[in-house]
């Protein structure tokens, strides 16, 4: 299920999957810890971010990932979330990230097209 050393995907669901408007993501990280962002930079550790329908497969190392509506944080270490899309085709990109937001670049992104059914 990806590099066994430093990688994040989902586990749920995969690339090419078919799943209702709203639907529970879950989000796994090998490698470093799941920390909420209150508790400050740790070496090693950080929070899943999705980024829906973003312009490329991954947020470059070190950039700050922005807050709006095509970015979704979950800095309290959460290890799932949920999505409601529009109906279609959607591309989406797991980015994990420090305490400040800062990506951890292509080595701990996973992207996926996902097709949202109309219900």
């Amino acid at each position: 299920m990806g590099d066994p050393k430093n990688s994040v995907y989902f586990s749920n669901v995969k690339d090419g999957d078919t799943v209702p408007r709203i639907f529970t993501y879950k989000f796994e990280v090998t490698g470093y810890e799941l920390s909420p962002a209150k508790d400050g930079l740790k070496e090693g550790s950080g929070h899943h971010h999705l980024v829906i329908d973003g312009p490329k497969a991954f947020v470059d190392k070190g950039e700050a990932i922005p807050f709006d509506a095509s970015h979704k944080h979950f800095g309290k270490a959460q290890s799932e979330g949920e999505l409601e899309l529009e109906p279609g085709k959607h591309k989406l990109t797991l980015q994990f990230a420090n305490a400040l937001h800062q990506s951890y670049g292509k080595e701990f992104s996973k992207t996926i097209t996902v097709n949202v059914k109309d219900s």
